[in-house]
């Protein structure tokens, strides 16, 4: 059977990430983060990505990295959840990677084990399906061999982990490109997000070059591994958000008087906190098994994702609702950083497809018939 336990290394891994956080970046320094246009923390990702070698986990040796796996990485989304870090972990060291991974571009590897550079896959934040995905495709327009060699004219919007990246990694109908960020031709602009320490970007290119890095299948198969790793993974971060919701609600239950009486003497709120814990205990488990799933190379995995994010992200939004609530008046402040993971946590949920269309695409993986049929 598999091991679901977090293995030593694992825990040490944990440790460092928590330390180094907890260092640089706590949440009063986070919180000062989202008033200022500087969404993306760049020296606490220097510091991930070159001192701790994280960026590289999925990397293997040989190409600079570190050669360990998804259940590693998750460890790191656990830890990065729990702080809210405003860093492009997720689009870059696990989606942008796998997807090179599986087109076998050892020159962006290299220098993404290295966290010299970042990369971010240009796809819609809650693009869930290769339908979706070959809508954004084909709103790219490629001209093969003009006057600057191949070049892309088209937008995508809301993309995520795109204002620090140095690499765009580009989906389009002709293929896979890399594009460099700064490039002529190439416009992010920040928009309005939600998620505070996220920020989504518009991103319009207008004759950019590209260099073509995959084509036909190979491009196709690129781009779906890194949308499921980025599903399954996904949920990581989200058991982060809750574990922090869970142990900031009991941590306040512990101090906080009412009526002469600590509020978490109270049976009423003891059993809401309590169902919060057991949702976060499956939520868990369900990531924990998409992460060792992904890992292992399961045939399971498509399903392992589909679970997760079908039942992990609707119980990060309900932990983080229940968080604020029973943390009262303080609790609607802006100067506590309760919001910030409520809209990590909502955001979490539409990202890489809702819960609906993540149970509907569970249904058709286990065979399981319509309701009209």
């Amino acid at each position: 059977m598999t091991d679901l336990l977090y293995s030593d290394v694992e825990d040490a891994l944990r440790a460092s990430v928590r330390s180094l956080l907890t260092d640089r970046s706590p949440a009063s320094l986070v919180l000062k983060r989202v008033e200022t246009p500087d969404a993306y923390d760049t020296e606490l990702w220097h510091a991930l990505a070159s001192d701790l070698g994280v960026a590289g986990l999925l990397i293997p040796e040989s190409l600079g990295g570190a050669g360990a796996g998804a259940r590693e990485a998750a460890v790191v989304l656990e830890e990065l959840g729990r702080a809210v870090a405003p860093v492009p972990y997720l689009g870059s060291a696990v989606v942008a990677t796998t997807a090179l991974l599986h087109c076998g571009d050892t020159e962006l590897l290299r220098a993404l084990a290295s966290g010299t550079r970042t990369a971010a896959l240009v796809i819609p934040f809650t693009t869930p399906s290769s339908s979706e995905l070959s809508r954004s495709a084909r709103s790219l327009h490629v001209t093969v061999d003009g006057p600057t060699g191949t070049t892309i004219t088209g937008n995508v919007t809301s993309v995520a982990d795109a204002l620090p990246a140095d690499v765009l990694l580009v989906p389009t109908a002709d293929g896979l490109f890399a594009v460099d960020a700064r490039a002529d031709g190439v416009f992010v602009t920040p928009v309005v997000s939600l998620d505070l320490t996220r920020q989504l970007a518009d991103i319009t290119f207008d004759g950019a070059v590209g260099r073509r890095i995959a084509t036909g299948a190979a491009a196709t198969d690129a781009v779906r591994a890194a949308l499921l790793a980025g599903a399954a993974l996904l949920a990581s971060e989200q058991v982060g958000i809750a574990s922090w919701c869970v142990d900031t609600t009991v941590d306040y239950f512990k101090t906080r008087y009412q009526f002469g009486r600590l509020i978490g003497s109270y049976q009423a709120l003891k059993h809401r906190v309590a169902d919060m814990w057991v949702d976060l205990a499956q939520a868990r488990a369900v990531a924990r098994y998409a992460a060792d799933c992904l890992a292992t190379g399961s045939d399971d995995t498509s399903v392992a994702a589909a679970v997760a994010q079908a039942f992990v992200g609707p119980a990060t939004v309900r932990i983080a609702e229940e968080c604020l609530q029973l943390h009262g008046g303080i609790g609607f402040t802006w100067e506590h950083p309760i919001h910030l993971y409520l809209k990590r946590a909502k955001s979490d949920s539409l990202a890489y497809g809702t819960a609906a269309i993540h149970r509907a695409a569970l249904a058709n993986l286990v065979d399981l018939p319509s309701p009209a049929a």
